[in-house]
């Protein structure tokens, strides 16, 4: 078994009286990608944030890089960097000037050295005199990025990093944490981006407050044990209404003129949307079960606290 950089078992927070994380096991192998998805609100940034010592949790047992979680989060904060979702840097000084002030006020040593490596390793050299303000929405995170990995980090925590950001961007940004994880560096990354999720080694999927499913993508997509079908053609919204409410349908979904019709009884589900689509003149076929459709299975089954 891969040496975990994270091994918590039990994790609980609550605020004001309600549960916002619900006793959760967690295992993050070094060196690993791991991705948290759910609901708003459901306590996904919460479980980061306890994971790396930032937040003081009520109840669990576990550790964080070797050391306790509970009573050594000042160490392991050191050993954090932390990427939050809005761009928080100084958008009147450039891009060198924004790394040098993040490493003078952290009081780190080699301040030109990280610079220049973080510079360098981030494809920022070129525009390293660029004013932070200029920057379009991906540059700025690459900035923001290179700033949380300045002191060197074992762990990085990413809330919901490419919120905004264009595609290209976004790939681009992932290409770069491929890179670091590579380096070994173990990364935690809260998002609602399916394609993002699926980039991940592995994942979690929390809703309000409960572990739902954990595992790589095809594990967690297994889990559900949902079956699939697409009914394809131009009437195929008229499939939909006629499917409402019905308990055998988990989740339908339309693309374009292409609906996808998702229930854990496969042959039951064939027998009650072929008649449907031979009505109304439309293909049926059998498709893989999407982690979107896994995501709302899970996000219909969930219980709002």
């Amino acid at each position: 078994m891969d040496e975990a950089a994270i091994d918590v078992r039990g994790l609980s927070k609550s605020f004001g009286g309600r549960t916002v994380v619900n006793s959760i096991d967690i295992r993050v192998p070094k060196g690993r990608i791991f991705g948290f998805l759910g609901p708003n609100g459901s306590g996904k940034t919460t479980t980061i944030r306890m994971l790396c010592g930032l937040l003081t949790p009520d109840g669990g047992e576990g550790t964080c890089l070797g050391m306790d979680f509970r009573t050594q989060a000042e160490k392991i904060k050191e050993k954090v960097g932390y990427m939050t979702q809005k761009f928080s840097f100084w958008e009147d000084l450039t891009i060198r000037e924004n790394l040098e002030f993040v490493a003078n006020v952290f009081c780190m040593n080699r301040v030109s050295e990280r610079v220049e490596k973080a510079l360098k390793g981030l494809g920022l050299e070129s525009r390293a005199d660029q004013l932070a303000g200029a920057l379009s929405g991906g540059w700025k995170q690459r900035l923001a990025l290179a700033a949380c990995i300045l002191h060197e980090p074992e762990i990085l925590l990413l809330d919901e990093p490419t919120a905004g950001v264009d595609p290209k961007a976004r790939r681009e940004f992932w290409d770069e944490l491929y890179r670091l994880s590579e380096a070994g560096l173990t990364v935690l990354v809260s998002t609602h981006y399916m394609d993002e999720a699926e980039r991940c080694h592995e994942i979690v999927y929390i809703a309000y407050g409960d572990l739902m499913a954990k595992g790589s993508v095809e594990e967690v997509i297994a889990k559900t044990k949902l079956k699939t079908f697409r009914v394809g053609g131009k009437n195929a919204a008229k499939v939909r209404e006629a499917l409402e409410g019905n308990p055998a349908v988990a989740t339908t979904a339309l693309f374009g003129e292409d609906l996808h019709v998702s229930g854990t009884d496969g042959e039951a589900l064939k027998r009650l949307i072929a008649p449907q689509a031979s009505e109304n003149g439309l293909s049926l076929d059998e498709v893989p079960t999407s982690l979107e459709d896994a995501f709302i299975y899970y996000m219909n089954r969930a219980k709002e606290n």
